[in-house]
This record gives structure tokens, C-alpha cells and sequence, in this order.
């Protein structure tokens, strides 16, 4: 199924779209539906088909999602319930079939070549579980937060003097102003894992994405990897989405959107509570999502227990809807 879009009076002066040409446009489309109008992230029944050999095989069947500026957040799911895909697109490595969706204003399904590489290099950060896509080998941890800066041009803030105090300040933020002139291989996984952090905020991005961060790594060094998530969201403001299959992640973020066949099924929603002895605690209240069509998924151990397989009935009560397993 092919995508297309209409066409600009730039694309056909064969001209690059630039980011503040994609900004315009989505903030425009977003005004005039509503939807999403605030959110760093919007995906608006998004859909993904991929065609092997005459097969097509939706990967996303109308998803809708928003991510509010400041979040930190997980999105889980199993293998192929779509949430690799939804990670693809985001980062602009992937484009939708059909529906929308914009990160940060711009808008990912009318990025051409030029425009996707500035989105990738100033917009979003990433850090990958493979250590390998994340740091190069032959470079100490201060180069490697550099390179990204380098990369971007146009000389960067203060020039290569303020490219390097950028460097030291997040290494500093990460504790880990120690491993400034190691290389990858001298450092340990959890180092690894938060020098990657610091390269992907180098150009400060309005959106990091960690895709199964603490996949080969130990419980203990996972929650110093957390911890440090934890620690820009809440001192640099940065916005972190994490891409994994632990349901346990749910514990170290403050909202967790699950993902099943294709469209968001659930949250978990944490908040901190202070009791009458002013004693702090987490509580989780989990959440079934509607999507924009109206639909709800039902969560297979509440269907199971009650034989529920094609109808329910509804009933609306003054405040709030009972469902019925159909025992026609």
C-alpha cells in the first residue's frame, strides 16, 4: 500500500522542506483538528502495512498516542505487537502508511531526505541497547558526546570551546567526569550505557528514545541507567521514552503505555501520595485506553475469566458503563 501525500508548492520546486516548514504545517493541521494540540508527540491512528511477497501484514492498525513535553515514559509490548515499528517511525528511520504523526511539530510523514537527517542529528536523541550503534570504539567518551555536536555544524554554541564544556557538563551530570578520556572498551556496561545517554543529549534534543537501554545489563546496573533517566528528565527537562519488553520497567517511570496488536491497550499511571503521618508512597492505577475511533481493548484476564470471545453488552448508568459477557 502506497503512501502519498499532497503536494507543496516547495516540493515542486524541487526545494528541501525545512524543519520550520514542517513545524508550521502540523501546528496548522493540529489547530484545525484539536487533537493532540499541546503534546511533543502525536501519532493520530497511525497505520503501518508491510507487503512480503503478495503478504501484507498490518504492523499498526490505528494507533493513537500523545506524549506530553516533560514526560518520562515507557512504552511496552510484546514481540510483534507493534511497538518496534512505532519506535521506527518516531525516529524517523520509517514512514506510515497512512494516519499522521508528528514529533515536536514536525511533521514525519512529509520529511524528505534532507529534512529526516536534520530531524535525526537536532530533534531526537536515541540510545540503543547495542553498545556498537550507540559509541564509537576508537573514540574516549568526551569525543564520542562531541561527535554529534560536530556533526550538526554551523559551529554549535561557543564554538568548539563550548562543544567541549557541553561535554563536560553532561558527563558531569551523569557522574561521569571519571571516564572523560576512557574508550568504550575500558568502561563498564552501565558506563557505556550512560555515556550513550550523554551523546544522545548533545545537541539538547526535545525528545530522547531508549530502545531496551538495560537489555545486557545487570538488575543492579539497570537502575543506575534508570536512575540517570530519571536525572535529566528531572534536571535537564528532557523528555524520555523508553522502547522495551519488561513490563517490570512500569516501576521505574511515571507512565506506561502498553502496546497489543498494533494500537495502545493500557497505561499505568504512578503518582506520589502523602499520607496523614506525611509518609510518601507510589501508587499505580492501571487504565484501559480508547482510542479516537472508540475502541477498547479489554485486557485477556478480565475476557478469559468470563468467556467473553466476540459481543458484550453495555449498559450506561448514570455514571459509568457496565459490560456483560453475551450468554445468548
Amino acid at each position: 500500500m502506497a503512501h502519498t501525500t499532497e503536494p507543496t508548492d516547495t516540493a515542486a520546486r524541487g526545494g528541501t522542506v525545512s524543519l520550520a516548514d514542517l513545524e508550521a504545517r502540523a501546528v496548522a493541521r493540529g489547530s484545525a483538528s484539536g487533537y493532540g494540540d499541546d503534546a511533543l508527540i502525536v501519532c493520530d491512528r497511525l497505520v503501518r502495512v508491510y507487503s512480503t511477497d503478495g503478504i501484507e501484514v498490518q504492523a499498526l492498525q490505528g494507533l493513537d498516542l500523545l506524549v506530553e513535553r516533560g514526560e518520562l515514559m515507557a512504552l511496552v509490548g510484546a514481540s510483534g505487537s507493534g511497538k518496534s515499528t512505532l519506535l521506527n517511525i518516531l525516529t524517523g528511520l520509517d514512514v506510515p502508511t497512512a494516519g499522521s504523526a508528528s514529533v515536536a511539530g514536525c511533521d514525519l510523514l512529509t520529511m524528505d531526505a534532507a529534512t529526516r537527517l536534520r530531524y535525526r542529528r537536532e530533534i531526537v536523541g536515541f540510545v540503543w541497547q547495542q553498545t556498537a550503534r550507540n559509541l564509537l570504539p576508537f573514540l574516549t567518551a568526551h569525543q564520542n558526546v562531541m561527535l554529534p555536536m560536530q556533526l550538526r555544524g554551523g559551529g554549535g554554541p561557543g564554538g568548539r570551546r563550548g562543544r567541549k564544556a557541553r561535554a563536560d557538563e553532561l558527563l558531569g551530570i551523569l557522574d561521569l567526569a571519571h571516564c572523560r578520556d576512557l574508550r568504550p572498551a575500558q568502561l563498564s556496561g552501565g558506563e557505556q550505557q550512560r555515556t550513550a545517554i550523554a551523546v544522545a543529549l548533545a545537541n539538547s534534543p526535545d525528545v530522547v528514545f531508549a530502545d531496551e537501554p538495560t537489555g545486557e545489563l545487570d538488575s543492579n546496573t539497570a537502575e543506575q541507567v534508570f536512575a540517570a533517566f530519571r536525572r535529566i528528565n528531572d534536571e535537564l527537562g528532557t523528555t524520555v521514552v523508553i522502547v522495551t519488553h519488561d513490563a517490570a520497567v512500569a516501576e521505574e517511570v511515571r507512565r506506561t503505555v502498553a502496546i497489543r496488536d498494533g494500537r495502545t491497550a493500557s497505561e499505568v499511571l504512578r503518582r506520589t501520595e502523602v499520607d496523614e503521618h506525611g509518609q510518601e508512597s507510589v501508587v499505580a492505577q492501571e487504565y484501559a485506553t480508547i482510542d479516537r475511533a472508540g475502541r477498547l481493548q479489554l485486557p485477556r484476564d478480565f475476557t478469559e475469566p468470563l468467556g467473553i470471545k466476540e459481543r458484550v453488552l453495555l449498559e450506561l448508568e448514570e455514571d459509568h458503563i457496565q459490560i456483560h459477557p453475551d450468554r445468548a
